[in-house]
């Protein structure tokens, strides 16, 4: 009898440690990836990101679960696309014209009144995508999708009528082609990222920048400066790209869920980019600033600006850039 026991309890035991070991292994066998992102919570991009994160592990029932690292906490902004590159994390999110000295390309959107429309800046992007995918790839990266930001404008103290009242500034710059752009205006450009404005302003650094009403009212501009003129110079855009290596890794039907949730990102930003554009000019409007638009004659300016640095870019961009230009303005 003692031995009977002691074999049916033996047995239970083994029965129960082989459960343990599959739940423990079911646990483990999720996929944990840290995504760093350049902008805080209150962007529509970082909202977007964290949706496309809940669809993905919806999808997957928790197998992949991206932790979103928001505000550049995790990476600083221009440290992403190395860190997703060489495989300190597996997925990250930013702003495309940084990669601008590294392939032209990256580049088109920045270029002013190319895209001056959410219409144009969507043509824009459907007729160069499979070029940045390439280029992307080159890299060892895969491009999951494209969101833009709402049209750039100027913040300035002083009212601008003209291309001459912005000569002698201290112009903030965020890419190669806002480098460029502040020099053909005559202005200094000057490195600095998004949650370093306030500061910039407040020591003096910059005295002026063009980008979106979000940028705008997130750093609060109107503490350093009383105008915004709505110049809707050009619509950039963010993307969110993942090592190759690390997405081969995941199983087919996990490539499949993160491939359609970012599918599902893009439609869902653009969206949002739009409503975007509205809340956030009038919030500029709703806390003091004087929001207006270009004069005619400074429209002119920047538009010959624009020609100039169109005319730049496809120099620089060879065959690739004239393609692209073909199929955009078809």
């Amino acid at each position: 009898m003692n031995i009977m026991i002691k074999k049916h309890t033996g047995l239970m035991a083994t029965a129960m440690a082989a459960v343990t070991l599959i739940a423990a292994t079911s646990a483990t066998a999720a996929t944990k990836w840290d995504m760093p992102t350049p902008y805080g919570d209150g962007y529509h991009q970082t909202i977007n990101v964290r949706a496309f994160a809940s669809d993905v592990k919806i999808a997957t029932d928790g197998e992949l679960d991206i932790v979103v690292h928001s505000g550049a906490s995790l990476f600083k902004h221009p440290e992403i696309h190395r860190a997703v590159r060489t495989g300190q994390v597996p997925i990250g999110e930013m702003f495309m014209g940084i990669l601008g000295n590294d392939d032209p390309v990256f580049k088109l959107d920045n270029i002013p009144f190319l895209a001056s429309d959410f219409d144009q800046a969507k043509a824009l992007w459907d007729a160069s995508r499979s070029a940045i995918q390439a280029s992307m790839a080159s890299n060892g990266l895969q491009l999951l999708y494209a969101v833009p930001w709402p049209p750039q404008g100027f913040y300035t103290q002083e009212a601008i009528s003209k291309i001459a009242d912005l000569k002698g500034l201290k112009m903030r710059a965020y890419s190669p082609t806002t480098s460029r752009l502040a020099v053909l205006l005559e202005s200094t450009p000057t490195t600095v990222q998004v949650p370093e404005i306030p500061q910039a302003f407040g020591a003096g650094i910059i005295n002026a920048m063009i980008t979106s009403p979000s940028t705008g009212v997130s750093s609060q501009a109107w503490d350093f400066v009383h105008h915004y003129t709505d110049v809707q110079a050009w619509i950039p855009k963010n993307m969110v790209f993942v090592n190759s290596k690390a997405f081969k890794r995941l199983d087919a039907d996990v490539q499949s869920a993160v491939l359609a949730a970012a599918s599902k990102a893009e439609t869902r930003g653009w969206e949002m980019a739009i409503e975007e554009t509205r809340v956030k000019t009038q919030g500029l409007a709703d806390n003091g600033m004087a929001v207006v638009q270009p004069t005619a004659e400074l429209q002119a300016s920047l538009k010959a600006i624009g020609a100039t640095m169109a005319a730049e870019w496809a120099t620089e961009a060879g065959d690739t850039g004239a393609a692209i230009m073909a199929d955009y303005q078809k």
